[in-house]
Order: structure tokens, then sequence, then C-alpha cells
């Protein structure tokens, strides 16, 4: 049974280093893209039953700023963990075992402690930060009940982050997804239950995350533990690795960053619209959790970039790695477009299950006619990260992130939000910052990267030679 289950695991992994590779992408992909639906549901249900059976009030609080909190903390990790994913999907790659082995513990070990570290961070620092983004005093109160619940869980949620990620990083991207669905199967059930029956509020919504995340970390340790493979995990041997912990962050603290900066500017893009008024934070959280959709499918395609670039470039396939973006590009572009004439057209089905005021409905619809055309501009960011992470390459995708996403904003927001205080004057900020970094990405992936087609620096001194000359 062993060496069938090692044979198994052999034949997947030899697939994506030398498979079809649109089959292959398109294999790794779907499960990815299921699996961030049920976590887009798993988040979503919160928002749909606290905007029902409490209010536009705990809608906005479940939502807005404290979803915005969670995604800085939280995103923080999971971009500083893709560095595991990185070197352990090239390791896994190379078939180096011991590396992959160490890299494995070292992560889990990392999880354990990052997770300590955040959970007092979060509950300390969750008042500070909701005054600082000006939440509205009717939703400051909700917001803090779930914020202080919600970090009690952070262990679990960051063990079940990195866990799934291992097992993207060796080519399973099933098992993640069978988690995700019992997950949020597990969330929507008890906050019906904590919030519909027991009327619990937006502490029945916090209680069934933390728990539903607790179930999903123990099925992903569970399965590493007993996996042949390997990466398989074995509790005594958990320890942080100095120098694998170096290689790891020096992979992932960019993308870390690169994930702090795009909340930091969605914090402050927050904090302005939180002076519009309360129906538009609700219209704005609520169109938050429509365009999940198209995110859910973007999210996907950057980290199916990120494990396939990983496995062939730790096997030394540098053309499979080139085919691999332009396919991965190719699929953004045409579910991109599918999804966006979804929500055009049906987006009001969505916006009615979270809330009955016909304001807030207008305004979310406002947002979502206005954003949804914009969609395609943000592709080239996703998957070039994504191939760029793979090879190890993250500082400068983020310089790139810093100013064409985050310092455009930021200046957006402080100088040309309050000459027009409008929401749509505050949405308008993603696509021209989308637009502006896509084009700086494509420049530098095909001139200036590991990867690249053209080398510019080697034209440019051909040319001052010839003046020399």
């Amino acid at each position: 049974m062993k060496e069938n289950t090692v044979s198994r695991e052999a034949r997947r992994e030899n697939q994506i280093v030398s498979g079809n590779i649109f089959v292959q992408l398109l294999l790794f992909f779907f499960p990815i893209l299921l699996g961030t639906f049920f976590q887009q549901l798993y988040n979503t249900a919160d928002a749909m039953v606290v905007g029902r059976f409490v209010g536009k009030e705990a809608l906005a609080a479940v939502g807005g700023s404290t979803s915005t909190l969670i995604n800085l903390l939280v995103g923080f990790f999971v971009g500083l963990s893709s560095g595991a994913t990185v070197v352990i999907s090239q390791y896994y790659g190379a078939q180096k075992k011991d590396k992959v082995h160490w890299a494995v513990h070292t992560s889990v070990a990392f999880s354990i402690f990052a997770g300590i570290i955040m959970t007092f961070i979060g509950i300390i620092g969750a008042r500070p930060a909701l005054e600082a983004m000006k939440t509205p005093e009717d939703v400051m109160g909700h917001s803090m009940v779930y914020l202080c619940i919600y970090f009690v869980g952070t262990i679990p949620n960051l063990l079940y982050n990195m866990g799934a990620g291992i097992l993207r990083a060796v080519g399973d991207s099933k098992r993640p997804l069978y988690f995700l669905i019992a997950s949020c199967f597990t969330n929507i059930f008890l906050d019906l239950l904590l919030v519909a029956v027991f009327h619990m509020g937006v502490a029945g919504a916090a209680i069934a995350t933390i728990v539903s995340q607790l179930l999903s970390a123990v099925l992903v340790v569970i399965c590493l533990m007993r996996t042949s493979d390997l990466y398989r995990l074995e509790w005594k041997k958990v320890r942080i690795d100095r120098r694998m912990l170096q290689r790891i962050i020096r992979i992932g603290l960019p993308a870390g960053l690169q994930s702090v900066m795009y909340n930091i500017s969605n914090i402050i893009i927050q904090t302005g619209v939180n002076a519009l008024g309360t129906d538009p934070v609700t219209a704005w959280a609520t169109y938050g959790k429509v365009d999940g959709l198209f995110w859910m499918i973007i999210n996907a395609l950057g980290i199916s970039a990120t494990t396939f670039v990983g496995q062939n470039y730790g096997a030394g396939r540098t053309d499979r790695v080139r085919k691999g973006t332009a396919v991965c590009m190719g699929i953004g572009v045409f579910l991109s477009l599918s999804i966006g004439a979804i929500l055009y057209g049906g987006g009001h089905f969505l916006v009615e299950l979270f809330t009955s005021d016909e304001n807030v409905r207008r305004i979310s619809m406002d947002l979502i006619h206005f954003m949804v055309p914009t969609f395609t501009t943000y592709i080239a960011i996703e998957v070039l990260s994504g191939t760029l992470r793979g090879v190890g390459d993250t500082l400068r995708p983020l310089m790139i992130t810093g100013v064409g996403i985050c310092l455009v904003r930021v200046l957006w927001i402080l100088f040309v939000l309050p000459l027009r205080p409008d929401i749509l004057n505050a949405a308008f900020s993603y696509p021209l910052t989308w637009s502006l970094t896509s084009v700086a990405f494509i420049v530098y992936y095909y001139c200036f990267s590991p990867l690249r087609r053209w080398d510019v620096n080697r034209w440019i001194r051909k040319q001052y030679f010839k003046l020399a000359k």
C-alpha cells in the first residue's frame, strides 16, 4: 500500500514537469478554484447571515473594516508562507528528500509561532486600528466583538494555510479542496444555528468561523502525518531549521510585504469610504463580497502559476515555465471576461442576498457596473507575480507593487477623493493602479526578470560600444 501511494504521487509530480502544460494547469487550477470558491462562500456566509438576521450595521462590521484588518494580518502570513511553498515545490521537483523534510517541519513550527504572535497583536490592536480607520460608531461595537473572537482562532487558521500550501507545493490541490468543503459547510451550519436560531449576533458568526477553521486545520495536519511521501509530517521533528527559515523568509517576506502594501492601501481606501456614511460603507462591503467571484478565480490562477513554475524551475525546465505563464495569461483573460459578464448582468441577484436596503442595493450595483469591465487589467499582475515568485524572484515585484499599487492609491485617496467625495471616485483608484502596475510587470518580466526574453541591459551595452567606436 505504501509503495502504491508513493508511485501514484511520483506519477503526479512527473506529469507536472513533463505532461501537457494546458491540461496539467487546468487539472491543478480547478480544484484550487473550487477551493477558493468554498473559501469565499466560507467568508461570505458570516456577512450574509448577519446582514439578514442582525442588520446592516453588523454587515458593515463583518464585511468592512474587520475584513480589511484580518486580510492585513493573515494576508501577510500567507504571503510569507508562500516562501515555503516555493522552496518545497522546487525541492520536490528536484526530488531532494532531506530538503523537503526540513522545509516542511520548519514551516509548521513557524506557523505555530506566528499564530501566537498574531493572536496578541490582533486582539490588542483591534480598537486602535478600527478608530484609526474612522469606523462609524454604530459599527464599532460589532467590529470589536467579531475581531476579538476571530483572532482567538489564529493558530488553526495559519496551520491550515501552511498545510494547504505544502500540499499544493507537491502538486496536490484536491485534498485542500475537500478540507475546505467540510469546513465551509460546518461554518454555514453554525452560522445559521448561532446567529439565526440562538440570536448570538456577530459573536455567533465569529465563533462559527473559528470552529470551522479548527476543523480544516485538524484535517490538513492528519493528511500530512499520514502520507508516505517526502513531505510527511512528524511532530517530534517539528522545529525551526535556521538556514531553511532564512531561505523561506528571503523568498516569502517580499510576498508578505506585498500583501501588506495591498491591504494598507485598501485600509486607506476603506478609511475614505468610512467617511461617506453607513450606507456607502455597507454597499462597499457588499460589493467586496460579490466581486469575490473574480478574485477567487485570479487568486487560484496565481497559486497554480507559482506551483507549476516552482516545480518545473526546480527540475530545470525553463521552457515549460515560459509556456505555462503564457497559458495562465490566456486562461485568466477568458475566465475574467466570462465571470465579468455574469456579474455585470446578474450581480443584482447576489446583492439581494446580503441586504434588503434599497439605497445600499443601488450603490452596490453602481459599483459593480463601474468595476467589472476593468477586471482584465489586473490579470498580468497576478499571473506574472505568481510566475516570478515560483522562480524565487520576489524583491523587484514587491517594488513594482509598492509604487504602482500602493503609492498611487494612497495619493489618490489623500488628494483626489477629497475633491469629489464619492464612492465611485474612491473605486476608480483600483483600475487606475491595476493598469499602471500591469504595464510595469509586463516590461519587467520580458526585459529584466530571470525569465526575460530580451536582455535589455546587453542591448544597451551593445549600442554604447557601437557609439564608442
